[in-house]
């Protein structure tokens, strides 16, 4: 790492979301109970699908997964913003700055990683149900999972090791609420260029790379569905990938907008990010366990098993 301007500047000032104060105490509460209800829902979807043996299947494997990245993913920026909200110096270390630069950047590659895994597996269910569990074996599953956290973990890496080696000018300001890689390049005094293009790389990589299989994934899951004669037949094909569907399309598209846009400080960034790095993880409980009946029966069956035993 280079010195010079990094020995000067040692902490960064993060603008966050207003300047009101009381705002900010509203701000403080809502996202708060987003929090505590992002913790309680995917706390839930894993220790449903743990203690349930119906749900001991390589979807719901995925979807445990899902939501301790989620847990992960909130937890990486969340109680920092609501530090800031309720401190009069909204301020970050450098280091730790940068150590929330990789979460984020890691955690957002495993997401997108993991929805892409999943979809596979709707693939191989729906369009080979006949060979689907000697396909998605367990051995797979886990090699999966962990291929998502090491693909993203090592994207990641290489993008902060080159961010260490910034100089950052005097303006120390951040218009954003949390630290994430594209907000740094403003206040640098260095060369950028290539930094952006391995963002930019990066970006395109992890989007396309898991877009692919994602689409390519459902256009064969859509023709199979058209293939199916009964109607009942068709909805229930359906309703087995809807919720994987909607979770898709809350995250990538704000994702995808966040790291190919120009940084600019504008609200839209803002909004983009809480959906992606807030509102996504508090709503993938909601709709898999709202959307999907196994998950809604073991929820009842769980709740009741605990019930009974606190009699």
């Amino acid at each position: 790492m280079t010195t010079g301007n990094h020995s000067s500047i040692t902490e960064f000032i993060l603008r966050g979301l207003s300047a009101d104060p009381h705002i900010q105490a509203l701000l403080f509460v809502l996202f708060l109970m987003i929090y505590l209800l992002t913790l309680l829902g995917n706390l839930l979807i894993i220790l449903v699908i743990h203690t349930d043996s119906n749900l001991h299947t390589p979807m719901y494997f995925f979807l445990s997964h899902l939501s301790f990245q989620d847990l992960f993913y909130s937890s990486v920026t969340v109680p920092k913003m609501l530090e800031n909200l309720l401190s009069q110096r909204k301020v970050i270390s450098v280091e730790g700055c940068m150590a929330q630069v990789f979460f984020v950047f890691a955690t957002t590659g495993i997401e997108a990683c993991l929805l892409s895994v999943m979809a596979y597996d709707r693939y191989a269910a729906i369009c080979h149900p006949l060979l689907y569990r000697q396909v998605m074996r367990k051995q797979l599953c886990v090699r999966l999972v962990w291929g998502s956290w090491v693909v993203a973990f090592l994207d990641a890496l290489i993008n902060i090791l080159l961010a260490l080696d910034l100089d950052f000018c005097e303006v120390q300001t951040i218009h954003h609420y949390s630290c994430e890689l594209p907000s740094l390049f403003p206040l640098s005094c260095s060369d950028v260029s290539a930094n952006a293009a391995v963002l930019l790389s990066s970006a395109l990589l992890h989007a396309i790379g898991t877009c692919l299989l994602i689409f390519f994934s459902y256009t064969r899951i859509v023709s199979t569905i058209l293939s199916i004669s009964s109607t009942t037949g068709r909805s229930k094909a359906f309703s087995t990938c809807s919720s994987h569907l909607t979770a898709v399309i809350l995250f990538y598209g704000s994702a995808i907008l966040r790291y190919l846009m120009p940084t600019s400080g504008s609200p839209l960034e803002l909004i983009l990010s809480i959906q992606y790095s807030v509102i996504t993880p508090l709503v993938n409980p909601l709709i898999y366990s709202l959307k999907n009946k196994e998950v809604k029966a073991a929820l009842r069956r769980t709740i009741l098993k605990y019930l009974q035993c606190l009699r």
